[in-house]
């Protein structure tokens, strides 16, 4: 899979290349594209850490991304006369986990029909429920004509290999533009993200709440630390192999709760280690002097990006107090516009965090599938519009009175 096909029409000299891993292309190369400001262009982060080739090969050669697993690496890259113009991580799926974006009713639908979904090409960070470009444009590229190619690359790939589709999962809204306006499909979602509205201190951002709100995050935060828990920040040279052991445990504890089986393995997170230690902050709770719960996060320039939690002691509030207020508290310190918190979770909303849209883009090859798929997600960008202009109203901020608006 190494060569992909023929190039778009209007494309003249264009080659578009599937390549089996990131051993395939350089660090500097790849990051040039994911860094450069043509791909972050019209957003606020000028370093997402997940599109890196830091994490991204640590997902690889740590073996958590693979054939074995389900997510076989075909990252595309797009050239011109031997000239980069833009990558895309990508790769050949078997199945539908992983990906924080729900088509499990699509595959069931298409399979009862006697297609076959699998394999399907995911554009995508593995396991990672987080927003950021999808499409990596070189620097100096034009973004327009770098990202038609791409897409064309990815519909070229998609006959190659007999995938059913192409499913662009947690892009920036100006890609989901584009791909809508190629054709695919356009989908939303929602999460929670905490704003950071200038505020100097935890208590600013308290004093923006309800008098209730505030009193109940006081008591809840009070109550998380009363058996005596501690809290650690642990970033670059902290973060020990005895460190990364504690986290592990609790990683694996909460993963085969809720998933049956962790995707990450015990390597990766040493690989993430050795290669960006500055860029990972976990936050550890302690009692008794040993570690009990933590919650590990990325460091971007504007936001700070919360990943995984997990514990091997149960105390009221704690998972709040890990996951959230001490997000909030780190970033508020460090000058960071927001935070965001991950997947789902609607108790977010009265811990000051807000609903914002996801978005995703899907092509699909069988016209019957793509018609049923099209009718359904336009009814359900309706309903999370309407969910999220409500849910909006449920945060627990101040309301302004007639008099403040004057």
């Amino acid at each position: 899979m190494k060569h992909a096909s023929a190039p778009p029409p209007d494309a003249e000299a264009l080659t578009v290349r599937a390549l089996p891993g990131l051993k395939e292309i350089g660090a500097q190369v790849w990051d040039a594209c994911a860094l450069s400001p043509e791909t972050l262009a019209a957003g606020d982060e000028t370093h997402n850490p997940f599109v890196t080739h830091a994490f991204l090969s640590a997902l690889e050669e740590s073996g958590c991304v693979s054939r074995r697993t389900g997510w076989l690496p075909v990252h595309v890259a797009v050239e011109r006369a031997g000239q980069l113009l833009a990558v895309a991580p990508c790769y050949l799926k078997s199945h539908s986990q992983g990906e924080y974006v729900f088509d499990h009713g699509w595959a069931d639908a298409f399979e009862r029909a006697g297609g076959s979904y699998y394999p399907k090409l995911q554009v995508s960070v593995p396991f990672t429920p987080v927003t950021g470009p999808r499409f990596l444009i070189s620097p100096g590229a034009d973004p327009d004509s770098a990202t038609a190619a791409l897409l064309a690359g990815l519909r070229a790939l998609r006959g190659e290999t007999d995938a059913s589709s192409v499913h662009v999962t947690f892009m920036r809204e100006a890609e989901w533009e584009r791909a809508g306006a190629a054709g695919f499909l356009k989908r939303t979602d929602q999460q929670f993200h905490w704003e950071n509205d200038g505020y100097a201190t935890f208590d600013d951002f308290l004093e923006a709440l309800a008098s209730r709100k505030r009193k109940t995050i006081r008591r809840e935060r009070r109550d998380a630390l009363a058996p005596g828990i501690t809290i650690e920040h642990l970033t670059g040279a902290d973060l020990t192999e005895a460190v990364w052991d504690a986290f592990y445990g609790f990683y694996m504890d909460t993963g085969a709760r809720k998933w049956g089986r962790p995707y990450l393995n015990r390597r990766f997170f040493s690989l993430l280690s050795e290669r960006m230690a500055d860029r990972v902050l976990l936050i550890m709770a302690k009692r008794g002097g040993r570690y009990i719960a933590g919650a590990i996060n990325l460091i971007g320039d504007a936001a700070l990006y919360g990943r995984n939690w997990g514990c091997t002691e149960d105390h009221p509030f704690l998972h709040f107090e890990v996951c959230y207020y001490q997000a909030i508290e780190y970033a508020i310190a460090h000058g960071l516009k927001r935070v965001e918190a991950g997947a789902q979770g609607e108790h977010k909303l009265a811990r000051g965090y807000r609903p914002v849209l996801m978005h995703s883009a899907h092509d699909i090859a069988d016209p019957s599938l793509r018609k049923a798929v099209a009718d359904y997600l336009q009814r359900e960008r309706a309903h999370v519009a309407e969910a999220v202009d409500v849910l909006d109203t449920l945060t627990p901020f101040r309301r302004s009175t007639p008099d403040e608006q004057a």
